[in-house]
């Protein structure tokens, strides 16, 4: 089916592009700087605001609202933009704001991403590619979410977090610090607890780089010495393994927040406060 479907209750302004096949339900709302791939389906009651462009063949619950204006006082009224990728399933009550003139001016989502109920994924943030969030995860202002991420339901996010490529985070936790690739962590405030072998394994991560991420795990997150000297030791010691290096890569390019560690020995999981 290529012809645009565009319900006679709803609104959409002059200036919208509207791409083949996309389906505009009823008391649908689409903005003036509006673009909406080929295929995509609004199903009803959906807000599409703002220079908000939406990739091919994603489905869009009601009451969603995407491309509002960011939720930040040092925003002055600038464009700036929201993007989001292709097969993307957004449900009930997801809201994704638009960047800020004063960050990054964007933000992206990427394909293949499915947001569950009252996500809320704030100004300036990069989302990856299949990124699972589920319901009522929220993400704060210029968040990095790598590929093949998931997030537990009523999960918090800090702002200026990066969490890496394949990492997990656990229901009802507290993101303070960033979270390197292939990690899975939980809690309030939330630790770090292993790696990720489960979705490492449905990734196709072979099995003996599997065992090393797991060596290179212990000697990144030894307390007997200083992040730093573990970090050089890793680089050194796992050169041979790209899984391995891509964490210590992530480390090196270290963020505006400090790392998401394992919990001290002896504490009890929600005392520990994640921070070096």
């Amino acid at each position: 089916m290529t012809e645009t479907f565009i319900h006679p209750l709803a609104v959409v302004e002059p200036g919208a592009q509207i791409g083949a096949g996309a389906e505009i339900g009823p008391f649908c709302h689409v903005g003036a700087d509006v673009v909406i791939g080929d295929g995509t389906k609004l199903i009803s009651h959906v807000v599409v605001a703002g220079a908000t462009t939406i990739g091919r063949d994603c489905t869009i619950h009601p009451q969603a609202v995407l491309g509002g204006p960011p939720q930040s006082t040092g925003h002055k009224g600038g464009r700036t933009t929201l993007t989001i990728g292709d097969n993307c399933i957004i449900r009930e009550f997801v809201s994704m704001n638009t960047g800020t003139d004063f960050g990054r001016g964007a933000t992206t989502v990427g394909n293949n991403g499915h947001f569950l109920a009252y996500v809320h994924i704030a100004h300036d943030c990069s989302i990856g590619n299949n990124v699972t969030l589920t319901n009522g995860v929220t993400l704060a202002g210029h968040c990095e979410v790598g590929d093949f991420v998931g997030i537990g339901g009523l999960t918090a996010i800090h702002q200026f977090v990066r969490i890496g490529n394949n990492a997990f985070v656990a229901g009802g936790s507290m993101i303070l610090g960033d979270i390197v690739p292939y990690a899975m962590v939980g809690g309030n405030r939330a630790v770090l607890r292993g790696m990720n072998v489960v979705g490492m394994k449905r990734s196709g991560v072979p099995h003996a780089e599997v065992l090393k991420l797991r060596l290179a795990y212990k000697t990144l997150f030894d307390r007997s010495r200083t992040l730093a000297e573990n970090i050089e030791t890793a680089r050194e010691k796992f050169a041979d393994s790209p899984y391995a290096m891509r964490v210590v890569e992530f480390m090196l390019a270290r963020g505006k927040r400090q790392f998401t560690l394992p919990p001290l020995k002896g504490a009890a999981d929600d005392d520990a406060d994640g921070q070096d």
